[in-house]
């Protein structure tokens, strides 16, 4: 039996965005063309695959059964043609987007620009923000290579690879009034704190620690970036808690001091992931590689 392999990806498209104005939109083809296709492809299947409904196409029975059938075979396909293709990463001028949360934008973003300015001088990379909805990166649908922060229940076309563990520690200000070398249970319980939104789920992670070690926190300003952190502690007698890499940045402001949690408030990964579509892709293989080379690297010296 013959038929078009180019319906294939049609079919997972708006599997994924259940809109034909969106599928058509992101594969770079007209309406018509996609309800076109549509058609062959309800055709050749012989089922509607897709129902109009209030709040968008949604999927018939049969097509949520081949969904991963049709999304395995294709990564497949991908796979063994790719695989054969070589790649030199002196001579790449792509354009890679990627997905970093907060804390890895900060904290470790800058040492993979560096190594991959080294290694691949034309390779360009567009970020875009990651905070706790995995869908929003397109990592998902896989038009961004990467998303780089920490994963709770993937979907199945998704592969997390764990780059390392995290801990936190603390910071004030260098000449706080009532903070020495060391900070108590006690000490921390009594001062105010400058807590970060988002990534939620490191959000969730430090209340959650905290609420194990029975220590209270009492959190006088919430910000949004990182950069926020150091400017808030330098002016205030608050203290924030960070992670080990943040805090190891901080150690240079001369206004500020890192001290160790008055308890151990445990660690959370950081991990990569990406669609299943790219295990084989040359370059995306070489800069999976390259990442977590540098992560390793960090991750030793902190």
């Amino acid at each position: 039996m013959r038929y078009d392999l180019n319906l294939l990806p049609v079919f997972l498209t708006l599997m994924e965005e259940r809109s034909v104005t969106r599928a058509a939109q992101r594969l770079g083809i007209t309406q018509p063309a996609l309800s076109n296709a549509l058609t062959r492809l309800r055709a050749l299947l012989q089922d509607p695959l897709f129902i109009r409904e209030r709040y968008g196409m949604q999927p018939t029975p049969k097509a949520l059964e081949l969904a991963p059938v049709i999304a395995e075979a294709l990564a497949s396909l991908d796979g063994l043609i790719l695989g054969q293709q070589a790649f030199d990463p002196v001579k790449a001028d792509q354009l890679v987007t990627l997905a970093p949360n907060s804390y890895v934008e900060f904290a470790l973003m800058p040492a993979i620009v560096a190594r991959l300015h080294e290694r691949a001088p034309g390779m360009r990379l567009r970020l875009t923000p990651y905070g706790t909805d995995l869908a929003e990166t397109g990592v998902i649908s896989g038009s961004t290579a990467l998303a780089l922060g920490r994963f709770v229940d993937p979907p199945d076309n998704v592969v997390v690879q764990h780059l390392m563990n995290e801990g936190l520690a603390c910071v004030v200000r260098a000449d706080h009034p009532t903070v020495g070398n060391s900070l108590s249970k006690k000490q921390y319980e009594k001062l105010r704190h400058v807590n970060m939104l988002p990534p939620g789920r490191l959000r969730v992670g430090l209340f959650q620690a905290l609420e194990r070690q029975g220590l209270k926190r009492e959190v006088a300003v919430s910000v949004t970036h990182f950069l926020a952190i150091p400017e808030m502690v330098a002016v205030t007698d608050h203290c924030a808690t960070l992670p080990n890499l943040i805090c190891r940045r901080l150690e240079g402001d001369a206004r500020l001091k890192v001290l160790p949690a008055p308890v151990d408030l445990g660690s959370f990964p950081v991990e990569m992931a990406w669609h299943v579509r790219y295990r084989h892709d040359p370059v995306h293989r070489w800069l999976r590689s390259l990442i977590a080379e540098v992560v390793s690297e960090v991750a030793v010296q902190s």
